[in-house]
């Protein structure tokens, strides 16, 4: 039984969740994911390991209410069980002593950026933050991220709070000033991803991304989650979700991430219509 023990908002229809999950708990490190299912007839969707405790046998999530799934398992409360959680899967994330290493993250992909920026930290590095949301309410971890970074930087689209821009412009304003920048780790919607990767190219910083296509089995059976990399396809499931962002494909990789979008919206106003 994958029992959630904690929910709490971050922020507009964003919730973190702590479930029961000993085994994935055990083994889980900083950029990998599970895969689970609320009911049996459910869609599998994957979600990054935001946090673990092996002592107390649970996996931190944190989602934002935007699909079917992601809706029914934010109406879910503490005590309620999951039909099933896989994990972890992927590779984790490389992390190494380089020195200045700066985590870009938009929106909900702050979640992610979170366990990996702290994994950098604790291996000695200076980590720098660069925070992005569309505004105020949907900005999360900044706390959390501050804790583990000796700078944080902020910016929405609308200008709610901190600067008025994008993640792309407080970066070019790091890099500006002349930090010497050993890597940049960015994950967040996919043009936020590339667009970073277009700043950083001409100065040869090296990029980092994690990509999130469509995912079905998680095991590289399917086949689903290709993305082409340095002109091979790879699958991010297994082979990822961490790439070089300066090989990667985007223009393919936006096009497979919208593939579905007109049945993702018809799930979505099918679940508004029956109240589920």
């Amino acid at each position: 039984m994958f029992t959630i023990r904690k929910k709490e908002y971050l922020g507009t229809d964003v919730l973190r969740m702590v479930l029961e999950a000993p085994l994935v708990a055990r083994k889980a490190r900083p950029g990998q994911f599970i895969i689970l299912r609320v009911t049996d007839q459910g869609e599998r969707i994957p979600l990054t390991v935001v946090d673990s405790d092996p002592e107390e046998g649970t996996i931190t999530i944190i989602f934002h209410k935007i699909g079917r799934t992601t809706m029914a398992l934010g109406s879910l409360s503490p005590g309620d069980s999951l039909k099933d959680v896989v994990g972890p899967l992927g590779v984790p994330s490389h992390i190494e002593k380089l020195g200045l290493v700066v985590c870009v993250g938009g929106g909900i992909g702050i979640a992610p950026i979170y366990p990996v920026a702290r994994a950098f930290r604790e291996a000695g590095n200076k980590v720098f933050s660069i925070l992005g949301a569309r505004t105020r309410d949907l900005l999360i971890l900044e706390k959390e991220m501050g804790e583990i970074s000796s700078g944080v930087r902020v910016c929405t689209d609308d200008g709610t709070y901190g600067q008025k821009g994008l993640v792309t412009d407080l970066l070019e304003e790091l890099i500006d000033d002349g930090s010497s920048i050993e890597l940049v780790m960015a994950i967040g919607p996919v043009e936020m991803m590339e667009a970073v990767c277009k700043v950083t190219r001409p100065y040869a910083i090296r990029t980092m991304v994690s990509l999130n296509p469509i995912m079905v089995d998680g095991t590289g059976m399917c086949g689903a989650c290709r993305v082409t990399v340095d002109g091979e396809t790879r699958f991010a499931c297994v082979d990822g979700p961490d790439f070089d962002g300066h090989k990667v494909n985007f223009a393919e990789l936006k096009l497979r991430q919208r593939m579905y979008l007109k049945e993702e919206h018809e799930a979505v106003q099918a679940t508004a219509r029956s109240g589920e």
